[in-house]
C-alpha cells in the first residue's frame, strides 16, 4: 500500500493549501485508507505537514501512523507529550507507565501501539552492515571533532554488528548539544532533516535515515546502554538488577529504596554498580551472556590489536580491483606482519581467474615485491574451488607451489546438503588445503547458506587441522556469529580475513570480519592469523 508521504512527495507537495485539492482528484489506483489518513492530517491543520512533516518525519513515527494504529492527533500528542522519536522511545514509554496519562493519551491508544510495536519494522528493509558502516563512520568521525563532545558512538544493531541492521542510530555526549548539532548540519550533506530538538536530530543521508542523541554526559552511558540493546539482553540486565535491589529502566539505574537516578557517565559505570564486568556489544544477545557475566567467566574476545595478518584478498589477477603491489603497500600501511595474495583458480565464475601459466608469473612478482619489502611476508596462495566431484581446480603439481592454499564451494552445482557435505570434507582431507573459506556461501541479504551438517563440518575441520574462515565480506560475514561459536566449541580453528578485492576496503572488511567473530565468542587463541608468521608457516607445514 502506498505510503501517503509517497503521495505528497509525489505531488510534490509542500504546503498545506496544496494538499487540499488532491481530495478532489485522487491519484489512480490511490488506496482509500491512505487517503484517509491524508486527510485526518489536513483536517487537523497540517500539524504533521508544518511542523515535523509526515514525509519527514523519524520512521518508527511515520509507520506507527500509517499503519493505523494511531490517529494524527494521538501521534502528536505522543511526539510532544513524550518526545518519542524511534520504536525504542515508545517501547520504553510503556514499560516504564509513561505513556497513560501524558496528554492526549490514555489505556486504549498505550494498548494499540504496545499491539503495533512488534511488527513496526517488519516491513521496513533493513540496511547491510557494511553499508551502514560506511555511512557512520565519517558522520562518527567528524562528530568526535566537534568542541564540547565527550565520546560519540553507534547504538542498535550497528554496534552490535547485526548482518541486517535498522535506522542508523548515534549516541553523543556533550553539555553542548545545540552548538553540536549546529556544527554537524554545517559539516554534513544532509539531504533533508527530519526532527530537531534541544537534543535529537534526525536526517537523511544517502537516502538512509541517521539519528543522533546528544544526552548530558553525567548520564549518556545510560542512554548508550539501553539503545544499543538487544530487548532481550536489557530485559535480563533489568532483572539482574532488580535481584540485587536496583530498577533499571530505559533512563538509568536508580536506587528500589527512593528511585534516586546514579550518575552513569559510561555503560560502564552501570554494568559495574550491578558488580558484572562490562559486557561487549556483539554480545548482547539475550541468551547466557548475563549469568555468563555475573560469574566471572566472559572471556576476552578477539579485536583488531590481535590480528596480524590478511589471509584472503585478490588482486587483477584474478577478479580484484588493484595490483599485488597496491595491495602490500595497503597492507603495510595496516601494520600487518603478514598477508597472502590468493586469487580465484581457472574455473572459477568471477571475471578474470588465476590460470597455470600466470601462478608462475604471479610468483615471479611476488618474489620481486620481498624483494622490496622486508617489513611484511608476502605469501603466494590461491583460492582454489572445490569441484562438483570434491576434487580442487588445480592439480597437486600446482597447488605445491603455493604458500597457502585456500579451498572455496563456489558453486552447488544442485546438490543438496550431503553432497556439499562430501565435497568439503573431500577438500579437508587434502594435505595442501589450508583452510575453507566462507563455509556456508551465502550472500547477505539475497541468498541463504547451504543447508549441511555443519556440526560434522566442525568436528571435521578439528579432526584434519583445517582452517575454517570468518569472511568479512559484506556479501558474506560468513561464518556468521552462531555458527562461528559452534565451530569454535567443536575445537575448529578459525582466521578472520577481508577477502578484500581492493586496497580501500581492507581494514574496513577485517574490521567487519572481527565484528561477526565477537559475536560468536571467538577469542585470539581460537584465531589462526593472531599469530606470528613462524607459528602460522608451523600451521601449514603439519598438516602438509
Amino acid at each position: 500500500m502506498a505510503a501517503a508521504a509517497d503521495i505528497v512527495r509525489a505531488r510534490g507537495i509542500t504546503t498545506d493549501s496544496e494538499l487540499g485539492p488532491l481530495f478532489d482528484s485522487p491519484p489512480p489506483g490511490a488506496d482509500a485508507e491512505v487517503l484517509k489518513r491524508l486527510r485526518q492530517m489536513y483536517e487537523a491543520g497540517g500539524w504533521v505537514l508544518v511542523e515535523s512533516g509526515i514525509a519527514d518525519m523519524p520512521a518508527d513515527l511515520r509507520w506507527l501512523f500509517e499503519s493505523g494504529a494511531v490517529t494524527l492527533e494521538q501521534l502528536a500528542a505522543v511526539h510532544r507529550a513524550l518526545g518519542a522519536t524511534s520504536a525504542a522511545d515508545l517501547a520504553a514509554a510503556i514499560h516504564d507507565q509513561r505513556m497513560s496519562g501524558a496528554a492526549g493519551l490514555d489505556a486504549t491508544v498505550e494498548s494499540a501501539i504496545a499491539s503495533a510495536l512488534p511488527t513496526l519494522r517488519t516491513h521496513i528493509p533493513r540496511i547491510p552492515l557494511g553499508r551502514a558502516i560506511g555511512i557512520a563512520e565519517p558522520i562518527l568521525h567528524h562528530v568526535r571533532s566537534i568542541p564540547g563532545v565527550q565520546w560519540a558512538e553507534p547504538a542498535g544493531s550497528l554496534r552490535r554488528g547485526e548482518e541486517l541492521i535498522g535506522d542508523i542510530e548515534l549516541i553523543v555526549s556533550t553539555d553542548r548539544a545545540g552548538e553540536a548539532i549546529d556544527e554537524f548540519l554545517r559539516g554534513q550533506d544532509v539531504t533533508r532533516t527530519l526532527h530537531r530538538s534541544p537534543r535529537r536530530l534526525y536526517v537523511l543521508i544517502d537516502r538512509v535515515q541517521v539519528g543522533i542523541r546528544f544526552p548530558e554526559p553525567d548520564n549518556a552511558g545510560a542512554s548508550l546502554l539501553y539503545l544499543t540493546g538487544s530487548a532481550a539482553h536489557f530485559d535480563a540486565l533489568r532483572a539482574h538488577a532488580q535481584s540485587i535491589g536496583w530498577r533499571l529502566t530505559s533512563r538509568g539505574l536508580h536506587a528500589a529504596a527512593d528511585g534516586a537516578l546514579r550518575p552513569a557517565p559510561t555503560e560502564a559505570e552501570i554494568y559495574s554498580a550491578l558488580g558484572l564486568p562490562w559486557v561487549p556489544p556483539e554480545i548482547r544477545q539475550g541468551e547466557d551472556e548475563v549469568a555468563i557475566a555475573a560469574r566471572g567467566e566472559l572471556p576476552v574476545l578477539v579485536a583488531s590489536e590481535d590480528i596480524r595478518g590478511d589471509l584472503h584478498m585478490h588482486s587483477t589477477y584474478s577478479d580484484g580491483r588493484d595490483s599485488i603491489d597496491a595491495m602490500v603497500e595497503a597492507c603495510r600501511a595496516l601494520g600487518y606482519e603478514y598477508m597472502a595474495i590468493t586469487d580465484h583458480s581457472q574455473h572459477s565464475a568471477a571475471t578474470r581467474s588465476l590460470t597455470v601459466d600466470g601462478v608462475k608469473r604471479q610468483a615471479d612478482e611476488i618474489a620481486a615485491l620481498r624483494e622490496r619489502f622486508d617489513d611484511i611476508t608476502i605469501l603466494h596462495g590461491c583460492e582454489v574451488d572445490i569441484l562438483i566431484d570434491g576434487t580442487l581446480d588445480f592439480p597437486d603439481r600446482v597447488l605445491e607451489q603455493f604458500d597457502i592454499v585456500l579451498a572455496s564451494l563456489h558453486e552447488r552445482a544442485g546438490q543438496e546438503g550431503d553432497k556439499l557435505l562430501k565435497r568439503y570434507l573431500a577438500a579437508m582431507r587434502h594435505p595442501l588445503v589450508t583452510m575453507i573459506t566462507h563455509p556456508t556461501n551465502r550472500l547477505v541479504p539475497y541468498r541463504e547458506g547451504y543447508d549441511l551438517d555443519y556440526d560434522r563440518l566442525f568436528e571435521a575441520a578439528a579432526e584434519t587441522k583445517t582452517i575454517l574462515e570468518v569472511d568479512g565480506a559484506p556479501a558474506h560475514l560468513d561464518l556468521d556469529g552462531a555458527l562461528a561459536r559452534r565451530a569454535v566449541a567443536a575445537g575448529a580453528m578459525v582466521s578472520v580475513d577481508s577477502d578484500s578485492h581492493r586496497t580501500d576496503v581492507l581494514e574496513r572488511q577485517m574490521y567487519l570480519g572481527i565484528v561477526t567473530a565477537r559475536r560468536g565468542w571467538v577469542e585470539p587463541r581460537h584465531v589462526a592469523n593472531t599469530r606470528s608468521i613462524a607459528d602460522l608457516r608451523a600451521l601449514i607445514a603439519a598438516k602438509r
